[in-house]
């Protein structure tokens, strides 16, 4: 539920900010041993559990997914919220509920790696452009896509 309950997500990453800084300046060194170990627990708990999200400025614009199988509650919630879905369906998955499908192999290495690099290289790209606009067709370049193996 990280996308359907963020405003509790928003209040986690407050907490998890709030403690980093504590430590940062010194508070933990004025505290009692134990307290100072229960922040510090605490905070490595968030760190787990949020730390990928924590710079995160809100909602995201578009969900990609790998194993849409896997994250298919994560595909439900963007759904609701109408986040558009993009993910890498292979031959035994239901592709129902993604909006954009990558038809592929989720489960070799070699391959989820070149998908999650042209996604990635792609959002750079975007971000350091400033953006498509929403009737911008966006187009990957042959010299991107021919990083991709042959079979042989």
């Amino acid at each position: 539920g990280m996308l359907t309950n963020y405003k509790t997500i928003r209040q986690s990453i407050r907490r998890y900010r709030d403690l980093e800084a504590q430590s940062k300046d010194g508070t933990f060194d004025k505290l009692t041993k134990k307290e100072a170990l229960e922040r510090t627990r605490e905070m490595d708990k968030l760190e787990r559990s949020i730390g990928g999200i924590k710079d995160m400025g809100g909602l995201p614009d578009a969900l990609f997914v790998i194993d849409v199988d896997h994250e298919r509650i994560a595909i439900k919630e963007a759904n609701k919220l109408g986040i558009p879905v993009i993910g890498v369906v292979d031959t035994n998955s239901n592709p129902d509920g993604v909006d954009f499908v990558i038809p592929g192999n989720d489960d070799a290495i070699r391959a989820i790696q070149i998908y999650v690099k042209a996604v990635a290289d792609t959002c750079l790209e975007s971000a350091q452009s400033g953006g498509a606009g929403a009737d911008e067709f966006v187009e990957v370049s042959e010299e991107a896509a021919g990083t991709a193996p042959t079979a042989e």
